[in-house]
């Protein structure tokens, strides 16, 4: 971690992840997720809902959060899934908010944290553990010396 305790961290992030994306709305963050989803889960369980969550950061350090509710209506069975994505996700390098979705989107179909479920985020993400270091030195940054992208327009 010398690029964090020397303060090169934001260069050396800034250089590899250079823009912001333009997922800013639920919907758009909606639409993306289930391009993901269509792309390498098709036969996946439907998602009901993507969001931005201000809260997630406050609940267990979490960066995104997937449910999954069962109800019975009547004879039917209703199952709703739902992936929350911290609001922090709003200002970050589009491969970073990918990362946080193929992780969330895995667990609808991988409960643990074990081998099959990082197979299937690498399947979904051949860069997903670059990433998810790079998005953990970026965290990490972002504690010591604040945000590093800034959105242009809204």
């Amino acid at each position: 971690m010398a690029l964090l305790d020397n303060n090169k961290s934001g260069v050396w992030l800034q250089k590899k992840y250079p823009q912001v994306h333009d997922l800013v709305s639920d919907r758009a963050l909606y639409d993306y997720a289930q391009g993901i989803k269509n792309r390498y889960m098709r036969s996946s369980t439907p998602i009901s809902k993507v969001v931005y969550d201000d809260k997630i950061h406050i609940i267990n350090n979490a960066l995104g959060l997937h449910t999954y509710v069962s109800r019975v209506q009547g004879a039917k069975l209703k199952s709703k899934n739902e992936i929350r994505v911290s609001s922090l996700f709003r200002k970050v390098p589009e491969p970073f908010l990918r990362m946080i979705l193929v992780h969330e989107l895995a667990h609808q179909r991988e409960k643990e944290h074990d081998k099959a479920f990082y197979k299937l985020c690498c399947y979904m993400e051949p860069e997903y553990h670059q990433l998810e270091f790079d998005l953990r030195l970026y965290l990490c940054h972002r504690d010591r010396f604040g945000d590093l992208w800034v959105r242009s327009t809204y």
